[in-house]
């Protein structure tokens, strides 16, 4: 008898999955089993998708994920968010899908095994095949084998031909190859230009956006397709303090009377501010910024023409956020990205919203010191620093689909590195795509608003006076590939990036 039918089905995977030579850079030449990978396995990094069209999808993410967690799946990186119409059986509801990239000491038949228990326990059953299915987990890759068993076969068999597995795997890359493990995957592609090629002869990046793929940002049950249109955040400061409007919006009247006006000029968000972050000011407890804005918050949410619209909460405490979202908020914008409060990452993630995270050094009375304005290129520098504190936010838990990135205009900056930022949008979203594919394509927020530095150009001391100057610098970032605009003049504003749509949709018409 031949003695491989005599082995275990997990056995029998591992001689399936001896290393061998796939490319220069991925030599294996063993010629026995290496039962390790299924004993007392190592540490291996592992690719797994997910996808979910029956009930709460998100809801079926967040508690795959978790469970994930829970047995010895620790994830590392999250793909964008996508939702695809169905495959092969296409008589059934859309789906979402997405990917994460783990490490893992389970086997691959021992990961298969978890797998299938998830999916058990979050109610899915035999079905038809390729049918609705509240949860699907499929092992893409595993460490750098290639395995080959009765029940099991990685890479998974149809990764080449299903853009809705490769967006989200892509997503999990950078575009510089960051390790042995993921030069090996590249090296199992059916295109001699690895992962890349595979993706490009899809169809690539074109694929995005078109009705069978779109890729979306989850806002409690809505999915936010956010590149239809660059969106404007209206400013509410219930500060005494801020730069521009510090003191007018202090009563609950004042402040609604405001978010009426924004509204009515087109806000798509409203952003409220209960303490101040302009340079040198002084910080105040999370106590007195819940006094100034919970009683604003639970006016403006009350507002009939808030319908539809969305409200995020400028603070950098965890308690602060917890309360808003707690009371109605939709997004947390957050200007030190996690640094002031070593608390808020884990907090977000618990929020399951939507995650501003914006670059600054130190804090609002050091951000302009001589230390923290040095750069030799600011671009590139903003990106590795920003990448560095949303990968501390993913490893906490907040997936990169939750995640809007904001390079900080004005915070730890001098006039002649605002105006590269404005300039380099695409730059810095090319250097966040070396470290993750995923991150690079997240929602990119600028807020140049009023900001000193236009009043230094334009010899406007009064910030009052900086709303031409404002606008200029929104078509600038709204050209070069912004998506959210956080400004005091709404309506102007409105009007300059509606310009600026029509003239990107004209662009991608004719190219």
């Amino acid at each position: 008898m031949n003695i491989f039918k005599q082995l275990l089905p997990t056995q029998r995977g591992i001689i399936g999955a001896q290393r061998y030579y796939r490319a220069s850079f991925c030599v294996f030449l063993h010629t026995t089993p290496d039962y390790s990978v299924e004993v007392h396995s190592p540490d291996q990094e592992v690719v797994i998708a997910l996808g979910s069209n029956v009930g709460d999808r998100l809801n079926n993410f967040n508690e795959a994920l978790n469970l994930m967690r829970k047995m010895g799946i620790n994830i590392t990186r999250h793909a964008c968010l996508y939702e695809t119409a169905p495959a092969y059986v296409t008589d059934q509801p859309r789906f979402l899908n997405s990917a994460v990239r783990a490490v893992t000491k389970l086997g691959p038949h021992e990961l298969l095994g978890v797998l299938k228990k998830i999916e058990k326990d979050m109610g899915r059953t035999g079905g038809i095949r390729y049918g609705p299915r509240p949860i699907d987990l499929d092992i893409l890759f595993y460490g750098k084998y290639q395995i080959g068993s009765d029940i099991l076969t990685v890479p998974h068999v149809r990764i080449w031909e299903r853009p809705f597995v490769m967006a989200p795997l892509m997503d999990l890359l950078g575009s510089v190859i960051d390790s042995d493990t993921i030069a090996c995957w590249h090296s199992f592609s059916t295109d001699s230009d690895g992962l890349f090629g595979s993706w490009e002869k899809l169809g690539g990046e074109s694929l995005i956006g078109k009705e069978g793929m779109k890729r979306v940002l989850p806002i409690r049950n809505h999915l936010w397709e956010w590149s239809e249109k660059t969106s404007v955040m209206g400013i509410l400061n219930l500060t005494p303090d801020s730069f521009s409007d510090g003191g007018k919006f202090l009563s609950v009247e004042n402040a609604v009377s405001h978010v009426h006006s924004m509204i009515s000029e087109g806000a798509d968000i409203v952003d409220i501010g209960a303490q101040s972050t302009q340079p040198m000011a002084s910080r105040i407890s999370a106590e007195e910024e819940l006094d100034r804005l919970i009683p604003v918050l639970e006016a403006v949410l009350e507002m009939p023409e808030m319908q539809g619209k969305l409200i995020s909460v400028d603070t950098f405490y965890s308690d602060v956020a917890s309360e808003a979202v707690n009371k109605g908020a939709h997004i947390i914008n957050d200007v030190s990205a996690g640094q002031l409060d070593p608390n808020m990452h884990e907090m977000v993630a618990s929020l399951d919203v939507p995650y501003i995270a914006m670059h600054m050094r130190g804090d609002p009375t050091t951000m302009q010191s001589s230390d923290n304005l040095q750069y030799d290129d600011v671009c590139s520098q903003v990106a590795s620093e920003l990448f560095s504190r949303v990968k501390d936010a993913e490893l906490s838990g907040v997936p990169a689909w939750r995640i809007i990135i904001d390079p900080g205009i004005g915070f730890s900056k001098k006039t002649e590195h605002n105006l590269e930022i404005l300039a380099g949008l695409p730059a810095i979203r090319t250097e966040i795509a070396k470290r993750s594919i995923a991150v690079s394509h997240a929602p990119l927020l600028i807020g140049p608003s009023r900001k000193r530095f236009l009043g230094e150009i334009c010899n406007r001391p009064a910030a009052v006076e900086r709303d031409s100057a404002t606008i200029a610098s929104v078509t600038a970032g709204t050209l070069g590939g912004a998506n959210i605009v956080r400004v005091h003049n709404v309506k102007d504003n409105v009007d300059a990036v509606k310009v600026c749509d029509a003239m990107l949709k004209e662009r991608r018409t004719q190219s």
